[in-house]
C-alpha cells in the first residue's frame, strides 16, 4: 500500500438495512479522482496486520468528503469490523486511485446505460452527482437489480433525478428490478436483456451507434451481459480501441 495512506475519521453513517450501510470520511489531502474510480480502505486485522479492500467512491469529485457503500459479509474479515465503526472512528485510506469505469473512455454515443447489481450502484452515484455526465449524454438509463425492495439504496436520489435532472438535462430513466419478490419490474438484468423486456420497459432500443453501457456488479451478470452484447455486435472498450461497453466486477 502507499506510504501516504492516512487514518481518516468517519463523519457520517447511514444504515439502509442490517447488512447494508453507507458512510463518509474526511477526504485525504491531495486525493484526486474521476467518477467511477476506487481507492483501498484498510483496517487492522485480528493479528494486527492491515487488511485492505477496494471500495468505489460514491461521492462526486468536488465533494469535501468521501462516501462509500458497503455490504456486510457474515464473518467477513473486513466488512464485519467495518460495520462496527461509528462516527468518530477511523479507517485507513490509501489515496492511490484505481479503475477504468469512466465515461471519458467512450467515443460517440448519445445514450448511457448504467447496469448495476447490488453494491455495483456505488460508482454510478459518483458519476450522476457530477454535472459532466449529464452534459455528455442525451439520455441516461439506470437499471439497479437487487433481491428485495429494501436493498434499493440511494433510491431517493435516483428518483429525484428521474423527476428533474441537473443542468437542464433530460430526466434520468430509473428502473429498479427485483429478483426475490414482486415489483414493478421483476427478473435478472440478463434475462430482461435477452428477451427484450429491458428495452421495452425503458422505451429505448439498444444500438451500437447510440448506446454506451457500463456494467458493475456480480461477475456472473457481467459475463452473461458481455455475451449478450457481443451477440449484438457490441465490443468492450480497450485501452487503445473504442468500444460500446465497460464492465467492472463488484460484489
Amino acid at each position: 500500500m502507499s506510504e501516504h495512506s492516512a487514518d481518516c475519521e468517519l463523519t457520517w453513517r447511514h444504515d439502509w438495512a442490517p447488512h447494508l450501510f453507507s458512510f463518509r470520511t474526511v477526504r485525504p489531502a491531495g486525493l484526486v479522482f474521476a467518477p467511477g474510480q476506487f481507492v483501498r480502505l484498510g483496517l487492522a486485522g485480528a493479528d494486527g496486520t492491515m487488511v485492505w479492500r477496494a471500495y468505489s467512491i460514491v461521492s462526486p469529485p468536488a465533494a469535501d468528503h468521501l462516501e462509500f457503500y458497503s455490504i456486510v459479509v457474515p464473518n467477513g474479515p473486513f466488512t464485519q469490523p467495518l460495520a462496527g465503526l461509528a462516527v468518530g472512528d477511523v479507517v485507513r485510506i490509501d489515496p492511490t486511485v484505481y479503475g477504468f469505469l469512466r465515461t471519458d473512455r467512450f467515443e460517440g454515443g448519445c445514450d448511457l446505460w448504467l447496469l448495476a447489481t447490488g453494491t455495483g450502484i456505488a460508482p454510478f452515484m459518483s458519476m450522476l452527482a457530477d454535472d459532466a455526465v449529464w452534459r455528455r449524454f442525451e439520455r441516461i438509463v439506470v437499471i439497479h437489480s437487487v433481491r428485495r425492495a429494501s436493498e434499493l439504496v440511494y433510491r431517493d436520489d435516483l428518483s429525484a433525478w428521474a423527476r428533474a435532472a441537473p443542468c437542464g438535462a433530460r430526466p434520468l430513466v430509473y428502473l429498479p428490478t427485483l429478483t426475490a419478490e414482486p415489483g414493478p419490474l421483476t427478473g435478472r438484468i440478463t434475462n430482461l436483456l435477452a428477451d427484450g423486456g429491458l428495452e421495452r420497459a425503458v422505451g429505448l432500443a439498444l444500438s451500437s451507434d447510440d448506446s454506451r453501457l457500463m456494467m458493475c456488479g456480480n461477475p456472473s451478470m457481467i459475463k452473461e451481459t458481455r455475451a449478450l452484447l457481443g451477440a449484438r455486435g457490441m465490443t468492450p472498450v480497450r485501452r487503445e480501441t473504442p468500444g460500446h461497453y465497460i464492465s467492472e466486477n463488484f460484489w
